[in-house]
């Protein structure tokens, strides 16, 4: 409107006069604006390939502040604070486990260290609250009840606003990613690792409960993880030390396990966990899940449409280690279609093997491309990439264990 409306200078009805002893100048054509440049094609533009590869990773780093030296670090990393580690592989994110955390106001502290360490690209900074039996951060946070006791309500209005409440509280610690919900469909009593992390034994009752809580996190801004795709849900081995086999045929798996899953992904989930489990009706390798391509970019990707993060299940676990080493877990990860690699076994070793597998084209720069853009797509869809998140201790002690959110609980409780 402005460029238009600049090049009229004479009144309405009249005629410019033609300046004397020369010709009249030709209009001057108004410029288009140019487009603001995409916050997510210009962080990708700006980074090396080691960059691009320490985006893929997520470990979890010992101390309780930024610059705590720690010798575990050392002898994992080498290198003795969390924020020297974040410089040396470029991490792309961090999880939080309870020997991080102390206080309300060092946890805020430790995070906005991070974020500062990671200079070019912010973290995303993760931790499993679950709630219930699966809790990283309850020394802090309101004590929620977990998806057993919500998914009893049969109200998923519930779900969505425990779902809430819960991100609302670590955002306000400086977390922005969170893996959960657990989208199981627990129909296997024995099984020794979901039981009641699972919203039940119902596929639809579990979709609907799965899809609130998708909702919820949304509405606090903070990134959602539905786990343990393709379903860990009918297993009677623990996939940290094992690797569980699910027997389900195809036609089981579309209709136990499938629909919480369809529904986190119609629910605009962030980010799908892959399973350590074999599942052989869905790819016969014998490799699990989380490295199989079949089940992360046939089923996933390509049958389900999931177009976010595909994070895998901790690389420590006995059920992703059992057949390869820890680089070659690492690259074959990426090559089924994983574009987060968390917790690996042996971060050196893990982050030699993926550069060396781009370096020399076994993993491709547009495959690793792919994975970072997706990456770069969540931290700007929760507002990371603008600027580096800052969290405030004042506002976390305001939020965390609110009388709002303790009311919340003790009404799912039936207390």
């Amino acid at each position: 409107m402005l460029a238009a409306c600049a090049g009229g200078g004479g009144s309405a009805g009249t005629t410019p006069a033609t300046p004397t002893g020369s010709e009249a100048a030709p209009p001057t054509p108004s410029a288009s604006p140019s487009p603001s440049p995409d916050p997510v094609e210009s962080a990708l533009a700006g980074m090396s390939v080691e960059e691009k590869v320490g985006q893929l990773f997520m470990p979890v780093l010992y101390g309780t502040s930024a610059s705590s030296e720690s010798g575990e670090n050392h002898a994992r990393y080498g290198a003795r604070t969390p924020a020297k580690v974040i410089r040396k592989y470029h991490l792309g994110g961090v999880i939080l486990f309870p020997q991080n955390v102390r206080s309300t106001s060092q946890v805020v502290d430790l995070t906005n260290g991070m974020q500062r360490a990671a200079k070019g690209v912010p973290l995303l900074v993760a931790t499993d609250q679950e709630n219930g039996p699966v809790s990283r951060m309850s020394a802090l946070m309101t004590d929620f009840p977990g998806a057993g006791r919500i998914g009893a309500t049969k109200d998923p209005s519930l779900s969505r606003a425990v779902a809430a409440a819960t991100g609302k509280e670590l955002r306000a610690l400086g977390v922005n990613l969170d893996f959960a919900p657990v989208a199981d469909v627990n129909v296997n009593p024995r099984n020794p690792v979901i039981g009641t992390r699972a919203f039940g034994d119902d596929p639809k009752k579990v979709a609907r409960m799965v899809s609130a809580a998708v909702k919820g996190f949304d509405d606090a801004k903070v990134a959602a993880t539905a786990k343990h795709f393709p379903g860990h849900g009918d297993t009677s081995v623990d996939s940290h030390t094992g690797l569980p086999v699910i027997k389900h045929t195809k036609a089981e798996w579309e209709r136990i396990d499938a629909p919480p899953f369809r529904a986190a992904i119609a629910a605009g989930v962030d980010a799908v966990m892959s399973a350590h489990i074999v599942f052989p009706k869905l790819d016969p390798s014998g490799d699990p899940a989380t490295l199989s391509k079949p089940i992360l970019t046939g089923l996933l990707r390509e049958k389900l449409g999931f177009e976010g993060v595909i994070s895998t299940d901790a690389l420590n676990m006995g059920g992703a280690r059992t057949k390869y080493d820890d680089g070659e877990v690492a690259v074959r990860a990426v090559l089924a279609g994983a574009d987060l690699l968390l917790m690996p076994n042996d971060l050196p070793e893990a982050h030699r093997a993926v550069l060396a597998a781009v370096k020399s084209g076994r993993i491709s720069e547009q495959r690793l491309d792919e994975s970072v853009t997706r990456l770069l797509t969540l931290k700007q869809s929760k507002g990371l990439l603008a600027e580096a998140p800052v969290a405030s201790a004042e506002e976390a002690a305001r939020v965390l264990r609110s009388a709002e959110h303790r009311k919340l609980a003790a009404r799912v409780s039936g207390d």
